[in-house]
């Protein structure tokens, strides 16, 4: 007998008759003997209209108050799924999280777990009845309701079962598992067996959209072996384990790309101390975080060019900022540019093989696709480039690296 975490996403519970084919999932396991907790998204598109009434209302809105409305959709999805047990014979009943609770910070719109008191739902597993969750919410220091942040769900669900100490954490989406890269433009691509929490994590914050990044951090911090795979199909999907668990590492395992991205570039900065934190620090103080950065230093050592990337929603923000603060950082103009893509390519493998970087510029150049800028770390490798270029890169760096299924 195993304890199992299963997740199921907006797409999964879309409607009533998509709720019942969950629910013969469920049944399905409880009949192999299975101790089951199942966490729920709200039902597909619900959270945005929740989210645009809460605007409509007040559009300069109170958070605790959109924390309220927007966590409903959880709400509903719990209580239809344990209706729809019961209507298949098993015993199952509704939590909401302040009924376990799930305690977090008082961070309204992302707040942070900080502990789960997970004693009764175990007695009611110990007892054969289905706990159904509402994910995304928790209750907040103030006892307020809060919630997790977009995609919110996947990390309730990781963290009920590292607390449950669960055997494995299904996360059941509209895709068959994690694949080697986007199938709706690599036509080729593949789908892994398994991937490590290292890969999966920067898969995810390089743009992939398969698990959301707070997720995977649990998971891989937790060791909670978490599996993706798909709500309308039974084949098996993609484990997410540690490294050790894999056996046959590849160099690269994926590439992953976000075209939510755009570039700024300071021209001839005074390349003194304290400029870096004149540019930078009052965006770390805006929240705007800063993801790639490059400098360049002029022959005579008196400028340098800086550029640095940010979320496209933050693109106008953050370029205000920066100008606000021209006097303190001195330099000539600013040039910006939000038609850029970040194509990023993975692998545990990277650190034991040279060249891997070499072959993503050769494979690019091949196309005539110019980097704008170039991060690197252990297992990654990520470039800057025009948006225009992001599918044929892609494809084609997904050849270069021997991805492509036979």
């Amino acid at each position: 007998m195993a304890r199992l975490v299963m997740k199921f996403g907006g797409t999964s519970v879309a409607d009533v008759d998509r709720i019942r084919e969950v629910a013969k999932r469920v049944k399905a396991r409880v009949d192999d003997g299975n101790e089951v907790a199942v966490v729920v998204s709200a039902m597909s598109g619900t959270t945005d209209q929740l989210a645009k009434w809460t605007s409509d209302a007040a559009p300069f809105h109170d958070a605790r108050e959109y924390d309220v409305v927007v966590s409903a959709g959880e709400q509903i999805s719990a209580g239809l799924l344990s209706l729809a047990l019961q209507e298949c014979g098993v015993s199952a009943r509704s939590w909401l999280a302040w009924q376990i609770p799930i305690l977090t910070d008082s961070v309204h719109g992302s707040a942070r777990i900080k502990d789960i008191d997970c004693s009764e739902i175990e007695k009611r597993l110990g007892e054969n009845q289905v706990a159904v969750i509402a994910g995304f919410q928790g209750k907040g220091a103030d006892g307020r309701i809060t919630t997790l942040g977009r995609g919110g769900s996947d990390t309730s669900a990781v963290a009920l079962a590292a607390v449950l100490r669960a055997t494995r954490c299904d996360i059941y989406t509209d895709v068959s598992g994690v694949f080697t890269a986007d199938p709706r433009i690599v036509a080729k691509a593949r789908k892994l067996d398994r991937i490590t929490y290292e890969e999966m994590l920067e898969m995810a914050s390089q743009g992939a959209k398969v698990l959301q990044t707070r997720s995977v951090s649990m998971a891989m911090n937790h060791q909670v072996r978490v599996q993706v795979l798909s709500s309308f199909a039974n084949s098996p999907g993609t484990l997410v384990v540690d490294e050790d668990e894999v056996m046959e590492k590849q160099v690269v395992s994926g590439i992953a790309y976000s075209r939510d991205e755009a570039k700024i570039t300071l021209v001839r900065v005074a390349d003194r101390p304290g400029v870096a934190a004149a540019i930078f620090g009052p965006l770390a103080d805006a929240n705007i975080n800063v993801d790639i950065i490059v400098q360049s230093v002029s022959e005579d050592g008196r400028s340098t060019d800086v550029t640095f990337t940010v979320k496209e929603a933050d693109f106008e923000r953050a370029k205000d900022m920066v100008e606000a603060a021209k006097e303190d950082v001195a330099f000539d103009r600013l040039i910006s540019d939000s038609n850029v893509a970040k194509v990023s390519v993975i692998g545990v493998g990277m650190r034991s093989h040279a060249g891997v970087a070499q072959l993503m510029f050769s494979a690019l150049a091949e196309k005539g696709i110019n980097i704008h800028a170039i991060s690197t770390s252990e297992i990654k490798v990520s470039v800057l480039i025009s948006e225009e270029y992001t599918e044929l890169a892609l494809r084609s760096l997904h050849t270069a690296y021997g991805l492509d299924a036979a």
